[in-house]
């Protein structure tokens, strides 16, 4: 059994770790930068090691986490999502200097995260995917010509892309002419790389996205789907376990086809498949390599510790649930609570806090790196918590996380909690029944108004009072 990881990650991934090496009587090893050397994780890790001054540098060193890893004693380490997360170089040198690298093997990542690789590998399983094209594009020319034969709308992305960045929709030629040196600039500075690709663009498609566990046995298991519909700008805002718009049917089919993805590739450990579902037709989008960020609203539905099987599949142990086994209850919903301002555009809103108060009651979690006095630094992702709520139905789910939202306190930074409030009234969602385009079509949802609680008011009053009197 794994005894020491050392985390390489910061935020409330790490301190999710954090808790299920404490749970497992790990010791754990945080990393943080300058900026973060006050961070939740810092103080909850059994250690913790500066790795710069540089806020990004020392988070992207592959060889330089992996020698404070053996540095330090550890065993294995663990990516979290983000970063090096999905980086095949990371897992070899981890391989190279045996540490466990916690999460699947250079190769399948390396497959997986080219797409165009990955869909080769998903037709060649019998896994659906969108009309594109056969491999990547050797230039304008050869996009224009198979945006002609695809079929607009299209969509130009990046070969090593991800997180919704070097991916554009061209509705016309027009678009595909214009839009392809932009995406070759992205996709060089985000990935170092510049291929691309064109996929036929499913018009606002509903986004689901299966959970998968597989151990070194041979052993996959799909923990049910995810849906991810809505989302801005290809980033994902509120996710929900499981769809309320699947039928029992689709859901089948959708596990058993995410867990032929993965067996095809002879995929180990925590990983997700996502699809996109449109017109009753189900099309493989993309493999991602790595726990994700709502892996949350999946472990509330089926009562399974997913980072806790990370670690067991890592230590080379057998998974711990039989297909058979597992079931789903209720639902769960997500809220990504970010540093952003709804009604300036999203406008990121960085800063200190100057009061946190999370909500609670039945139902009810909170995975944060956040306290009061905790200043968000700049360089890094504008989440601040992840507020998550389950109950039996989903009216119920709704309603609670209303309630939830309502509870929670955090001033200092502007945040989409009471958007998603806004979003959580709206009878389009409440029907259960929405996709991708929810967000674009609800512009009308960031004009809320936002009333300030007697609390605050009288906090405010008694600063003003406070700063006249000279105290």
């Amino acid at each position: 059994m794994i005894k020491k990881i050392l985390i390489a990650n910061r935020g409330e991934i790490a301190v999710r770790i954090v808790r299920a090496c404490a749970e497992m009587g790990i010791r754990s090893v945080a990393i943080f930068s300058d900026a973060d050397r006050h961070a939740l994780h810092v103080k909850r890790a059994d250690e913790a090691y500066s790795i710069g001054a540089e806020p990004l540098a020392g988070y992207l060193n592959p060889r330089k986490l992996v020698n404070l890893a053996v540095e330090t004693g550890c065993d294995a380490l663990h990516p979290g999502y983000g970063f090096l997360s999905e980086n095949a170089e990371l897992a070899e040198i981890c391989a190279e200097r045996g540490v466990k690298f916690i999460g699947p093997s250079a190769e399948v990542i390396r497959r997986m995260g080219d797409k165009t690789e990955a869909r080769r590998s998903m037709i060649k399983a019998g896994v659906p995917v969108t009309p594109g094209t056969e491999g990547n594009v050797s230039g304008i020319e050869e996009a224009l010509s198979e945006g002609d034969r695809i079929g607009y709308p299209v969509m130009l992305k990046a070969t090593s892309g991800g997180g919704g960045r070097g991916i554009r929709r061209c509705n016309s030629r027009e678009e595909l002419e214009q839009a392809f040196p932009r995406v070759i600039s992205e996709a060089t500075k985000a990935f170092g790389s510049a291929e691309v690709f064109l996929e036929k663009c499913i018009v606002n498609p509903k986004h689901i996205e299966a959970q998968i566990l597989g151990d070194s046995f041979g052993n996959v298991v799909h923990l049910f789907e995810r849906d991810c519909s809505i989302q801005r700008r290809n980033q994902k805002l509120i996710e929900i376990a499981p769809s309320p718009q699947l039928t029992p049917e689709q859901r089948a089919y959708i596990g058993d086809l995410s867990v032929r993805a993965a067996k095809a590739v002879g995929y180990e450990n925590a990983g997700t498949v996502e699809f996109l579902l449109a017109d009753g037709e189900v099309y493989f989008m993309e493999m991602n390599t790595r726990v994700q960020v709502e892996h949350t609203i999946t472990e509330e539905i089926t009562g399974i510790d997913i980072v806790r099987e990370q670690i067991r599949i890592a230590s080379g142990l057998p998974l711990s649930v039989k297909q058979e086994d597992i079931i789903h209850r209720g639902f769960a919903l997500q809220f990504r609570i970010n540093a952003e301002d709804p009604k300036n555009n999203f406008l990121p809103s960085f800063g200190k806090i100057t009061r946190y108060y999370a909500p609670g009651g039945p139902g009810v979690r909170t995975d944060t790196a956040i306290y009061t006095g905790y200043t968000i630094p700049p360089f890094y992702d504008s989440m601040c918590l992840k507020l998550v709520v389950w109950a039996l139905t989903w009216e119920e789910a709704m309603d609670r996380g209303l309630r939830a939202l309502d509870d929670m306190r955090l001033q200092g930074v502007k945040t989409t909690a009471a958007y998603y409030q806004e979003i959580l009234r709206n009878p389009e969602f409440r029907s259960g029944q929405f996709n991708t385009s929810f967000v674009e079509s609800h512009p009308e949802l960031t004009n809320y108004s936002i009333k300030r609680k007697p609390e605050e008011l009288a906090l405010a009053i008694a600063a003003a009072i406070a700063a006249h009197a000279g105290l």
